[in-house]
């Protein structure tokens, strides 16, 4: 029965939308519901499985392939993993595990190896009698969606004495599954090869190697004894970045070479001598597991307690294994925490790491209680005092993971979070009581950071309450724009009141707005939490942006832009404005780039002019040199170099830098933020000592043609 509209009382659409639904209605039947069969879902909308089609969701690939094997190493039936990165842009991934099955499978009536790359939710860990007690993969789609996402796919399985062979593009299966004797008949092992789709990566199809290899290396300290290996055959002079260094040529003769898998006889035949030789091979391979990485994080740090230099937990229940590793340091003022389950890093956390948290929290204050330490009437110290300077790395193994998302960002188990606070808790309640020490220095540590917390707000504070005396919250000389809409608004924060003149008078007043910054600001790396908001430049940007408390207090709502766009000069002393701004927003609100609100903007540094008729603006001197290399040489063109923003005028400004239609942007983010953590401890901290060794360290790769002097 159709429902009557009609009838519905106060129930009124206006006539234009009345006519669209009638239109829309009428149109509507059968023919319009469209089904995708097979794989045409994943190339339809990759999105959905892999994140994006940008680089980010290409290198996924390379992990979907990679975590397949990671389970059979978790079952126990692999050792080496080989990732090569090939001349032609293709990748491949050789284990030496139980191999994929290739009998007949009994639904499909195809192979089991070809079902399960052909077939969305077909694979071997739904539970039950699987063969993967746990494993990364649960949705039965991961090879799949290689298969469907790539030019073409070829993958050799040696297994029970024989090489089974099949080829794929975009998806199709192309002739019979070929069957050989192995080499070796006693070795299994499983030999996926695929050439991502240039059609589906239509910005870049390069595999990055420093990428893959900061996975590899996570996975290497996940899974203790296992070898991971990442080779690159690819020339460098064709690779647009990524390009080794002097010294990376040098290692090659010393790095240890990884494991020979039994080759299948395609393989033989088919790699070119001029590939038996790679340009750049790294082995991953880390006994210490998750303690070892721990100590790696905090290299350059302090650590708070010597006498108990890691606190680790280890332990198994109900099924779940738990293994967390904790280290506080004395010169870091904010925690770094990382989270796996089953070998997937979830970036967004999870049931996992919220059991972390309160388990680290509850339990330095009832142990500060207990001893003494605490009064029972003191307020609790609240987690983000208590995991001030925290370095922890959690990995949970869980029989039936619930994932959010194919690309398993997010751990849902609720289970899980009790079982990690008790472990946890146990292990910390046992150091705390066997170490005095090592719980007076934690609670001393967070005390401090409280007392901090209390000065910075107090400050706060008082420069608002001044601020309310003057005139107005928002600094007197933002040039705010008109729009009220946050999602339609962008902020420039810009170098100098000579380029922020120019901007105010070339912007689009309706929705830019314009921040000078007088000089270099605070670097709040190593400055004291009050100075922030004692400091006018920052307290001016605090306020135009509409942020809160550091660390605390962060709401969209209460975003004034949503874009924020910083703009300095192309010289050194712009790229040092641009690297403390940088600075202060990761480490006073880091959602502000986790949630890519930050932009960069893209001043040109050239503009080159011939005649009447020709100008053009170029962004580096390799770009001018390319450009003049196809110019005519008469009349002789005119090039001027930009100095500074301040020498652009308004019209070129918005032309070049702030027109939507023609500007360019980078929009930061953050993939890997252990990294992202240590390089700023070591390029903006206190220690001299690191920041002089990473200098030396890569003074080698150092273009001197890049100085501006």
């Amino acid at each position: 029965m159709k429902p009557n509209l009609k009838a519905l009382p106060g129930l009124q659409f206006p006539r234009s939308i009345a006519l669209r639904m009638s239109t829309v209605s009428s149109e509507y039947g059968a023919n319009q519901i469209t089904v995708l069969e097979g794989l045409e879902p994943v190339r339809k909308r990759p999105g959905m499985y892999i994140g994006s089609t940008g680089p980010k969701g290409l290198h996924h690939l390379v992990f979907e392939v990679v975590d397949n094997s990671i389970d059979e190493a978790l079952a126990g039936h692999c050792e080496d993993i080989i990732i090569s990165l090939h001349k032609d842009g293709s990748c491949s991934v050789h284990d030496n595990g139980r191999g994929i099955p290739c009998e007949i499978h009994p639904t499909t009536k195809k192979s089991s190896l070809e079902t399960v790359l052909t077939v969305l939710h077909a694979g071997g860990k739904f539970g039950g009698d699987s063969g993967y007690k746990v494993s990364g993969g649960l949705h039965g789609v991961g090879l799949s969606v290689v298969n469907a996402l790539s030019e073409w796919l070829e993958v050799t399985v040696c297994r029970d004495g024989n090489n089974h062979k099949l080829r794929f593009e975009r998806g199709k299966t192309v002739g019979e599954m070929a069957v050989s004797p192995a080499l070796e008949t006693d070795s299994n092992g499983t030999f996926v090869h695929f050439m991502p789709d240039a059609k589906i990566f239509k910005t870049t199809c390069q595999f990055e190697f420093d990428k893959l290899s900061g996975r590899m290396d996570e996975l290497a300290y996940l899974n203790a004894g296992v070898k991971l290996t990442l080779q690159d055959f690819r020339d460098p002079a064709t690779l647009q970045h990524d390009s080794p260094t002097t010294s990376q040529k040098e290692e090659l003769s010393e790095i240890q070479q990884p494991h020979k898998l039994a080759p299948t006889p395609e393989e033989a035949q088919d790699v070119q001598p001029a590939e038996n030789s790679p340009f750049r091979t790294q082995l991953f391979f880390h006994e210490g597991g998750l303690k070892e990485f721990v100590e790696i994080l905090c290299e350059e740090k302090l650590i708070l307690h010597p006498d108990i230099p890691l606190i680790a937990a280890s332990a198994e229940k109900q099924g779940v294994h738990v293994e967390a590793v904790l280290r506080w340091n004395k010169d870091v003022y904010n925690d770094v925490l990382i989270s796996f389950a089953n070998g997937i890093k979830t970036g967004d956390g999870g049931s996992h790491l919220d059991g972390l948290k309160a388990s680290v929290t509850r339990t330095v204050n009832n142990m500060a209680r207990k001893t003494g330490k605490m009064k029972e009437a003191d307020s609790n110290l609240s987690g983000e005092f208590v995991r001030e300077g925290l370095t922890a790395v959690i990995n949970v193994k869980v029989p039936e993971p619930e994932f959010e998302g194919q690309t398993k960002n997010r751990l849902g188990n609720p289970e899980v979070r009790g079982i990690v606070d008790s472990i946890v808790a146990e292990e910390l309640t046992k150091t705390f009581e066997w170490n005095p020490k090592v719980l007076a220095a934690v609670v001393e540590k967070a005390q401090s950071a409280a007392a901090a917390a209390a000065a910075a707000r107090a400050a706060r504070d008082l420069v608002r309450r001044k601020s309310l005396l003057t005139s107005t919250v928002l600094p007197g000389k933002l040039a705010d724009c008109s729009s009220k809409d946050p999602s339609q608004s962008e902020i420039y924060v810009v170098e100098g009141d000579s380029a922020a003149g120019s901007a105010k008078q070339g912007r689009d007043r309706n929705t830019q707005a314009i921040l000078p910054l007088r000089g270099k600001i605070l670097n709040i790396e190593k400055a004291a939490s009050e100075k922030i908001y004692q400091n006018n430049e920052l307290q001016n940007l605090i306020s135009a942006l509409g942020l809160g408390i550091k660390g605390q207090d962060f709401a969209e709502s209460n975003l004034r832009y949503h874009k924020i766009v910083i703009m300095t000069d192309a010289d050194v002393d712009g790229s040092h404005i641009r690297i403390l701004l940088l600075t202060f927003f990761y480490r006073y609100q880091r959602e502000l780039i986790e949630n890519g609100f930050v932009y960069i903007a893209c001043p040109p540094l050239f503009k080159v002019t011939q005649g009447k008729n020709f100008e053009q603006y170029v962004f580096d001197q390799q770009a001018l040199d390319e450009l003049l290399k196809t110019m005519p040489t008469s009349p002789s063109p005119s090039i001027q170099r930009f100095k500074g923003l301040g020498e652009m005028m308004p019209q070129q400004l918005w032309e070049t830098t702030m027109d939507p239609a023609k500007r360019i942007l980078k929009r930061v983010t953050v993939e890997e933020s252990a990294q992202a953590d240590k390089i700023l401890t070591i390029l903006m901290g206190d220690a001299v000592a690191p920041r002089k060794a990473f200098i030396s360290e890569h003074a080698g790769n150092l273009n001197l043609e890049d100085l501006d002097f």
